[in-house]
């Protein structure tokens, strides 16, 4: 492994932007040779041992540690690989700037011992004793920080929660403070998610140090760590990559405990219950005082971009906390961005040094559209204001909700075997909106009122907004005008049903979405109230087959700027699973079951935040 990481001449080049645009200064050098330890036994209060492996200085007094933890496999995140599963960041930038970085398995997990428990009240306790062992080791100076994105980022805030005195300060990027909000979208479960997931660590798990420490492995890592190859994965979606996985997710491994946990979490808890709240560490947060660095891109809209805000919102009573917001692509695999970042604000809060990292506003966003970073004090920023479209019953977004009707669109499920005679049928509806004539910008929390009947006793709403460019198609599939002339209605689909429909095209760039199942429409009003995003409540209540009722429907917060020429397109539809169907990511989740024809009333509204110029 090539000892020292960076952006300057003669070092291996990270992927990915290092700063959100600030200048730092006082930064530590990379002075330090660095030396491993393999499998290093970490001992817990009930007996049983984690595995870490040790990145230390070779010469040096005692130095800060980062703790890296998760239940992926330890051994591989510094082989350059550019898959979802390498997010611990690069220890041969860290460790040679006077860190040590300790990288260790959550129990049951790549040879840690006992069994897995999946972010609960075990794992939090283990987190306490694993900062507590490190901070007491010669080599530790007694202050502790922690790195990782995604799982390595939500234990930290886990961590935080427990409060072990020698826990300095975080920098949890892509993060989400609710497990359950992460996996289950307002009661929409993300099945070509979670079922990979839990697969792949469970299959991964079983493996030892004969594949790990391999000469293959090891010749893998030094093919990745070519500059040449390096480069060409700067913008690889790690989260996408994983199909590279696919052969190695047929294997076998013990349904105790990733098939439990999995058939838990996807079947036999579908609400926010005590199994999830177990898991869910936002109460907890109030008591959390040491800094912490929040953030995320604005592409992880299916999975910790709304995390990030929550989290942000449980956090407002600590001085110390900053969120960054990244432009597109602005989170890569392996986990190499921010790394200057990170090293200023552990700088200053594990070495005391002036670097710079907390002047200016505390939130630095990125503007997708443009090549801007904008600051503010307060999410949303104080700039931003709700402007409402009407979806209209011409297919059309506008502030005139001009002639009042409404629109249809059917949801089948496919086991309906459809007859070839009901054939096609529309399943989802398309508003488009008038051309900017002059850049708009758009930052904040947005939202999409439905006021809607549907026949079926419940159904799932999933929406995906779009910025289209000049030259995509228009959408000429925009459901029934009428929920009355069912022979118009059951017919209307046309035969071309892909780019110009869902905005999956090249010229159409999805910008956020939202999802609900209706029987979760019941607001609750203490934390939606007005300034803050609308939350559903996590118990069903019957739907009115047939009646026309308002669902607030939660799109998660972003931000974009139109430019001349382009418009907002909306795409509304009960199921994700069509390949041509609006999606984020190609996160799909798992159906609603009844077919249902759901009607939509031009009194509906989409809420849009727009910065004030």
């Amino acid at each position: 492994m090539s000892q020292v990481s960076g952006i300057e001449r003669g070092q291996r080049r990270l992927n990915g932007i290092q700063t959100t645009g600030r200048d730092f200064r006082n930064l530590s050098e990379p002075v330090h040779a660095m030396t491993e330890t393999h499998d290093v036994a970490v001992p817990m209060r009930d007996g049983i041992d984690l595995r870490a492996d040790l990145y230390r200085p070779t010469t040096a007094p005692p130095v800060p540690a980062l703790i890296s933890f998760s239940a992926y496999p330890r051994q591989i995140q510094n082989t350059r690989a550019p898959l979802g599963l390498v997010e611990a960041g690069a220890s041969d930038f860290f460790v040679p700037r006077g860190y040590v970085h300790v990288i260790a398995n959550a129990r049951g997990t790549a040879g840690s011992d006992g069994t897995w428990t999946f972010f609960d009240h075990q794992e939090r306790e283990d987190l306490y004793d694993l900062i507590e062992w490190v901070a007491a080791q010669p080599w530790c100076d007694g202050n502790v920080g922690m790195l990782g994105i995604s799982y390595f980022a939500m234990v930290q805030l886990s961590a935080a929660a427990e409060r072990p005195p020698s826990l300095k300060a975080i920098f949890p990027f892509g993060v989400n403070e609710s497990v359950y909000d992460a996996l289950s979208h307002h009661g929409l479960f993300v099945s070509s998610f979670v079922g990979p997931w839990f697969s792949a660590i469970g299959v991964l798990s079983q493996r030892t140090d004969r594949l790990w420490r391999s000469t293959a492995l090891k010749l893998l890592t030094k093919v990745l760590s070519d500059r040449r190859v390096h480069r060409r994965l700067d913008h690889v979606n790690g989260e996408a990559a994983a199909a590279a996985l696919t052969p190695i997710l047929k294997a076998h491994y013990p349904d105790e405990p990733f098939g439990r946990l999995w058939r838990e979490s996807a079947v036999e808890h579908p609400t926010h219950d005590d199994f999830w709240a177990d898991r869910n560490v936002s109460a907890s947060l109030a008591d959390v005082q040491i800094p912490v660095y929040l953030g995320c891109d604005w592409d992880n809209v299916i999975m910790h971009l709304p995390g990030t805000f929550t989290t942000w919102e449980a956090l407002a009573h600590n001085p110390n906390v900053r969120m960054s917001l990244l432009p597109e692509g602005g989170l890569n695999w392996p986990w190499e961005t921010l790394h200057v970042e990170a090293l200023a604000w552990y700088d200053h809060w594990l070495k005391g040094a002036d670097t710079g990292i907390m002047e200016g506003d505390p939130i630095r966003y990125a503007l997708p559209g443009s090549d801007e970073w904008h600051t503010a004090r307060v999410w949303p920023p104080a700039e931003s204001h709700i402007v409402e479209y009407a979806l209209r019953a011409d297919g059309t977004l506008d502030i005139d909700e001009g002639e009042s009707g409404t629109r249809s669109y059917f949801h089948v499920p496919d086991d309906f075997h459809t007859p070839r005679a009901a054939e096609p049928h529309a399943d989802r509806l398309v508003w488009e909106g008038p051309t900017v004539e002059s850049s708009l910008d758009l930052a904040g929390d947005f939202e999409l009122r439905l006021d809607a009947a549907i026949t079926g006793v419940d159904t799932a709403w999933i929406a995906v907004l779009y910025d289209v460019a000049p030259g995509t198609p228009d959408s000429d599939d925009r459901g029934s005008d009428t929920p009355d002339d069912d022979s118009d209605d059951s017919n209307s689909r046309p035969t071309d049903v892909h780019t110009g429909h869902t905005g999956n095209d090249s010229m159409a760039t999805p910008i956020t979405g939202g999802w609900l199942r209706a029987s979760l429409r019941a607001v609750d009003e203490e934390r939606s109230r007005p300034g803050r995003p609308v939350l559903p409540c996590t118990t069903p209540q019957a739907i009115p087959v047939g009646e026309q009722i308002t669902y607030r429907i939660p799109v998660v917060a972003n931000a974009r700027r139109l430019s001349p020429g382009h418009r907002l397109r909306l795409v509304l539809t009960s199921s994700d699973h069509a390949d041509d169907a609006p999606t984020i990511l190609g996160f799909r989740h798992a159906d609603v079951g009844e077919a249902s024809r759901n009607t939509i009333a031009s009194s509906s509204r989409l809420l849009v935040p727009v910065l004030s110029h």
